[in-house]
Protein backbone atom coordinates (compact mmCIF):
# COMPACT_ATOMS: atom_id res chain seq x y z
CA UNK A 1 0.00 0.00 0.00
CA UNK A 2 1.34 3.37 -0.93
CA UNK A 3 1.13 6.32 1.40
CA UNK A 4 2.62 9.62 0.46
CA UNK A 5 6.21 9.94 1.72
CA UNK A 6 6.58 11.16 5.27
CA UNK A 7 9.17 13.76 4.22
CA UNK A 8 6.59 15.32 1.86
CA UNK A 9 3.71 15.19 4.34
CA UNK A 10 2.17 18.50 5.39
CA UNK A 11 0.79 18.34 8.93
CA UNK A 12 -1.41 20.85 10.74
CA UNK A 13 -1.30 20.82 14.56
CA UNK A 14 -3.84 22.50 16.81
CA UNK A 15 -4.13 22.98 20.56
CA UNK A 16 -7.76 23.78 21.36
CA UNK A 17 -8.71 25.20 24.77
CA UNK A 18 -11.61 23.77 26.77
CA UNK A 19 -15.04 25.22 26.21
CA UNK A 20 -17.85 24.63 28.69
CA UNK A 21 -17.68 20.88 29.43
CA UNK A 22 -15.75 19.92 26.29
CA UNK A 23 -12.13 19.44 27.41
CA UNK A 24 -10.57 19.51 23.92
CA UNK A 25 -6.76 19.25 24.14
CA UNK A 26 -6.54 20.69 27.69
CA UNK A 27 -6.14 17.41 29.61
CA UNK A 28 -3.28 15.58 27.89
CA UNK A 29 -2.12 18.48 25.68
CA UNK A 30 -1.77 16.25 22.62
CA UNK A 31 -2.65 18.31 19.55
CA UNK A 32 -5.31 17.65 16.99
CA UNK A 33 -3.31 16.56 13.93
CA UNK A 34 -4.30 16.69 10.27
CA UNK A 35 -2.09 14.78 7.83
CA UNK A 36 -2.87 16.44 4.50
CA UNK A 37 -2.92 13.97 1.59
CA UNK A 38 -1.40 11.10 3.59
CA UNK A 39 -3.02 8.69 1.14
CA UNK A 40 -3.14 9.28 -2.63
CA UNK A 41 -6.63 10.43 -3.63
CA UNK A 42 -7.11 7.22 -5.64
CA UNK A 43 -6.92 5.08 -2.47
CA UNK A 44 -10.11 3.12 -1.67
CA UNK A 45 -11.63 2.70 1.80
CA UNK A 46 -10.70 -1.01 1.66
CA UNK A 47 -7.08 -0.16 0.88
CA UNK A 48 -6.98 2.34 3.76
CA UNK A 49 -8.35 -0.31 6.12
CA UNK A 50 -5.78 -2.84 4.89
CA UNK A 51 -2.97 -0.35 5.43
CA UNK A 52 -4.16 0.46 8.96
CA UNK A 53 -4.34 -3.26 9.79
CA UNK A 54 -0.82 -3.77 8.42
CA UNK A 55 0.64 -1.03 10.64
CA UNK A 56 -1.26 -2.51 13.61
CA UNK A 57 -1.61 0.62 15.78
CA UNK A 58 -5.34 1.18 15.27
CA UNK A 59 -8.24 -1.04 14.27
CA UNK A 60 -10.71 0.25 11.67
CA UNK A 61 -14.23 -0.04 13.10
CA UNK A 62 -16.57 1.79 10.74
CA UNK A 63 -17.08 3.70 7.48
CA UNK A 64 -19.43 6.65 7.78
CA UNK A 65 -19.67 10.42 7.65
CA UNK A 66 -19.15 12.55 10.76
CA UNK A 67 -22.09 13.24 13.06
CA UNK A 68 -23.53 16.74 12.77
CA UNK A 69 -23.74 17.07 16.56
CA UNK A 70 -20.65 18.02 18.55
CA UNK A 71 -19.38 14.99 20.43
CA UNK A 72 -16.12 13.65 21.80
CA UNK A 73 -14.69 10.41 23.10
CA UNK A 74 -13.38 9.97 26.65
CA UNK A 75 -12.24 6.35 26.38
CA UNK A 76 -10.09 6.47 23.25
CA UNK A 77 -8.21 8.64 20.80
CA UNK A 78 -9.58 8.44 17.25
CA UNK A 79 -8.01 8.24 13.78
CA UNK A 80 -10.22 9.38 10.90
CA UNK A 81 -9.03 8.63 7.36
CA UNK A 82 -11.06 10.46 4.72
CA UNK A 83 -12.04 7.83 2.16
CA UNK A 84 -14.46 9.86 0.02
CA UNK A 85 -15.48 13.45 -0.62
CA UNK A 86 -14.67 16.78 0.95
CA UNK A 87 -16.14 18.41 4.06
CA UNK A 88 -15.86 21.32 6.43
CA UNK A 89 -15.55 20.07 10.01
CA UNK A 90 -15.56 21.79 13.39
CA UNK A 91 -13.21 20.83 16.23
CA UNK A 92 -13.52 22.33 19.69
CA UNK A 93 -17.22 23.18 19.73
CA UNK A 94 -19.16 25.57 17.50
CA UNK A 95 -19.42 28.25 20.19
CA UNK A 96 -15.75 28.04 21.16
CA UNK A 97 -14.04 31.20 19.83
CA UNK A 98 -10.84 29.15 19.43
CA UNK A 99 -12.37 26.27 17.49
CA UNK A 100 -10.79 24.91 14.31
CA UNK A 101 -12.88 24.55 11.13
CA UNK A 102 -10.74 22.84 8.47
CA UNK A 103 -11.80 21.62 5.07
CA UNK A 104 -10.62 18.03 4.67
CA UNK A 105 -10.74 15.78 1.65
CA UNK A 106 -10.12 12.28 0.41
CA UNK A 107 -6.63 11.16 1.40
CA UNK A 108 -6.38 13.27 4.57
CA UNK A 109 -6.04 11.68 8.01
CA UNK A 110 -7.10 13.31 11.27
CA UNK A 111 -5.79 12.21 14.65
CA UNK A 112 -8.36 13.33 17.22
CA UNK A 113 -7.15 13.16 20.83
CA UNK A 114 -9.67 11.99 23.41
CA UNK A 115 -11.73 14.93 24.64
CA UNK A 116 -11.67 16.98 21.43
CA UNK A 117 -15.20 17.93 20.38
CA UNK A 118 -15.90 17.39 16.69
CA UNK A 119 -18.74 17.57 14.19
CA UNK A 120 -19.57 17.88 10.52
CA UNK A 121 -20.41 21.41 9.42
CA UNK A 122 -20.83 20.82 5.67
CA UNK A 123 -20.56 17.88 3.29
CA UNK A 124 -19.21 19.86 0.33
CA UNK A 125 -19.52 17.26 -2.44
CA UNK A 126 -22.01 14.72 -1.09
CA UNK A 127 -21.13 11.23 0.14
CA UNK A 128 -18.40 12.35 2.56
CA UNK A 129 -17.02 9.21 4.18
CA UNK A 130 -14.29 8.36 6.67
CA UNK A 131 -12.72 5.17 7.98
CA UNK A 132 -12.98 5.49 11.76
CA UNK A 133 -10.28 3.70 13.74
CA UNK A 134 -9.25 3.42 17.37
CA UNK A 135 -6.14 2.17 19.16
CA UNK A 136 -6.17 -1.61 19.09
CA UNK A 137 -8.05 -2.97 22.09
CA UNK A 138 -9.82 0.31 22.89
CA UNK A 139 -13.57 0.86 22.76
CA UNK A 140 -14.95 4.31 22.01
CA UNK A 141 -17.79 6.04 23.78
CA UNK A 142 -19.88 9.11 22.99
CA UNK A 143 -19.86 12.25 25.15
CA UNK A 144 -21.60 15.55 24.51
CA UNK A 145 -20.25 17.89 27.20
CA UNK A 146 -22.95 17.16 29.76
CA UNK A 147 -22.61 17.53 33.51
CA UNK A 148 -23.10 13.80 34.12
CA UNK A 149 -20.03 13.03 31.96
CA UNK A 150 -17.49 14.69 34.30
CA UNK A 151 -16.24 11.38 35.72
CA UNK A 152 -15.72 9.96 32.22
CA UNK A 153 -13.80 13.08 31.25
CA UNK A 154 -11.41 12.58 34.18
CA UNK A 155 -10.53 9.17 32.70
CA UNK A 156 -8.87 10.90 29.73
CA UNK A 157 -5.87 11.62 31.98
CA UNK A 158 -5.09 7.89 32.12
CA UNK A 159 -5.18 7.17 28.39
CA UNK A 160 -1.90 6.24 26.76
CA UNK A 161 -0.77 8.15 23.67
CA UNK A 162 0.42 6.33 20.57
CA UNK A 163 3.80 4.58 20.75
CA UNK A 164 3.86 4.24 16.93
CA UNK A 165 2.29 6.35 14.24
CA UNK A 166 -1.01 4.86 12.95
CA UNK A 167 -0.10 5.64 9.32
CA UNK A 168 3.70 5.56 9.19
CA UNK A 169 4.64 3.12 11.96
CA UNK A 170 8.00 3.65 13.67
CA UNK A 171 8.15 7.36 12.82
CA UNK A 172 5.55 9.98 12.12
CA UNK A 173 3.73 13.05 13.38
CA UNK A 174 2.06 11.51 16.46
CA UNK A 175 5.53 10.76 17.81
CA UNK A 176 6.74 14.32 17.24
CA UNK A 177 4.16 16.41 19.04
CA UNK A 178 6.27 18.75 21.14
Amino acid sequence: MNVNPLKALRVSKYQIPPHHLIPNTSIQHHPLLIYHSAFPSSTSASAIESHLHSIGVVTPQWRYTMYSTTHFHSSSHEVLAISNGKAKLCFGGEENPKNVTPVVEKGDVIVVPAGVGHRLLEDMEGEFEMVGSYPTGKQWDMCYGRQEEKEKIEGIRELEWFDRDPIYGQEGPVLDIS
